[in-house]
């Protein structure tokens, strides 16, 4: 008996790791040749259309809320803190993050240096937000993150899973959440120069790459409220060294 009860719990791990492979069985990512790049200030902030087709923009949503999202909430303004509310899914998975980087991002920064270092990858940590109606993130900068080994992040990558006229096709019906299916509305991303001036506006499209310095030369910038629609972003970080 002690021995059919170990071949059960043996089965059972067996189970619960082909089940967690399962939740990480991410969508096969296509090499993007003819990327279009539209510049917002110079390169420190631009904008890569179509880097994630419709097809790999839902999967991730999908394989994202099976993973489950957890609330992200900060202390406020009053406490020195960006106003922060949303939910997220954070993963460690170097070889999707090494897939996406060979995908065409190595290619745009083929010609950037920060302080003489290239740029050698992407950060191994992703992370997916959620933005339902009414949440939002306050004016924030995003710091650099030392990733050990030398490398250091200097721009931040994102990547819309949602938004744009490509949500707006009648009869598409979603099984992620009852509000996904709508039309995105809001959760524009803004940036801010001097004297809080605006210098970018971008508003999410299902697919678009959106890339920023980041560090001692971050914007500030914050993600609008969202009033209609599921926002679903893709974040990694771009790895000098």
């Amino acid at each position: 008996m002690a021995e059919t009860g170990s071949k059960r719990r043996k089965m059972g791990e067996e189970r619960r790791k082909a089940d967690a492979k399962k939740t990480t069985d991410w969508p096969l990512i296509k090499p993007k040749p003819n990327l279009q790049v539209t510049h917002l200030k110079d390169s420190h902030l631009f904008t890569v259309q179509n880097f994630f087709t419709s097809a790999e923009s839902k999967a991730f949503v999908k394989i994202a809320e099976s993973m489950g999202f957890t609330h992200q909430g900060s202390l406020g303004p009053t406490k020195g803190e960006a106003y922060r509310d949303n939910d997220r899914v954070s993963v460690n998975d170097p070889v999707l993050a090494y897939t996406i980087w060979q995908s065409g991002l190595n290619k745009l920064f083929s010609d950037i240096k920060i302080r003489g270092k290239v740029a050698v990858g992407l950060n191994p940590n992703i992370r997916f937000y959620r933005y339902k109606v009414g949440q939002r993130f306050g004016r924030h900068i995003d710091e650099s993150v030392d990733l050990g080994e030398g490398k250091r992040t200097h721009y931040t990558l994102l990547i819309y899973l949602s938004g744009g006229s490509k949500q707006k096709t009648k009869g598409v019906q979603s099984n992620v959440g009852d509000s996904s299916s709508e039309p995105l509305v809001g959760g524009e991303t803004v940036f801010y120069g001097s004297r809080n001036g605006i210098v970018a506006e971008v508003a999410p499209t299902e697919g678009m790459a959106l890339l920023h310095i980041h560090g001692d030369m971050s914007m500030l910038h914050e993600a609008r409220n969202v009033t209609k629609g599921i926002k679903y972003v893709f974040r990694s970080d771009v790895a000098f060294a």
